[in-house]
């Protein structure tokens, strides 16, 4: 939506109708991987309360690689009917060479949601509401909306630097929570849970 906001600002219809279109094709998508990362946080919170560490790891893998082979697939498809992509929404040729032009964009970031949000959902699930609130905040507010500034009205990029500042805050955000999700001992994470459980009942 900010993306929206700021790409108000550049006046040329087939931009905006790029990134409209784009937004709703990407929003249909990242529906299927709301439901997943409601469904694998729930997963280990249960998979954890249970006294389950290894099929929580087995189930986080398993989930994210899913994911990252629907965005993949999702990816593929875009490109490979990004001439065709917006038949069905305009019969201007313009508008469908912008679409066509700069599908990339969309691809990039269809792989990027299709593993971001799940990773959000493991971190959830474990308990880390709030470290996961600091680290979208950082990601989008701090550093992918004033790079996507910079890149789309200093570099005079335009819409490729407003929307490429958005997907280098998702990726670095993914990143981030990748690297959390790897480094976490299941083990520990489960006698960590259990000790506070022990105490509340105390």
């Amino acid at each position: 939506m900010i993306l929206n906001v700021f790409s108000s600002f550049i006046k040329h219809v087939s931009v905006l109708f790029f990134l409209s279109f784009s937004m709703n094709i990407d929003g249909w998508e990242v529906m299927l991987f709301i439901g997943i990362n409601a469904a694998i946080s729930v997963r280990v919170s249960n998979e954890l309360g249970q006294g389950h560490p290894r099929a929580t790891k087995y189930s986080v893998y398993i989930t994210m690689f899913q994911s990252l082979l629907i965005g993949i697939l999702c990816m593929i498809s875009v490109l490979v009917v990004r001439n065709h992509l917006s038949v069905l929404f305009t019969n201007s040729k313009d508008l469908q060479r912008a679409v066509a032009d700069l599908a990339w964009l969309l691809g990039i970031t269809m792989v990027l949601n299709s593993v971001q949000p799940v990773i959000s959902g493991v971190a959830i699930g474990g308990g880390w509401q709030s470290s996961v609130a600091y680290i979208n905040l950082g990601c989008y507010y701090v550093f992918g909306i004033p790079l996507g500034c910079a890149l789309g009205y200093v570099a005079n990029f335009g819409v490729v630097g407003l929307w490429g500042g958005m997907i280098a805050g998702l990726a670095l955000q993914t990143l981030i929570l990748s690297f959390v999700i790897y480094r976490i001992d299941w083990n520990k994470e489960f006698i960590a849970k259990q000790y506070v459980v022990i105490n509340m009942k105390i």
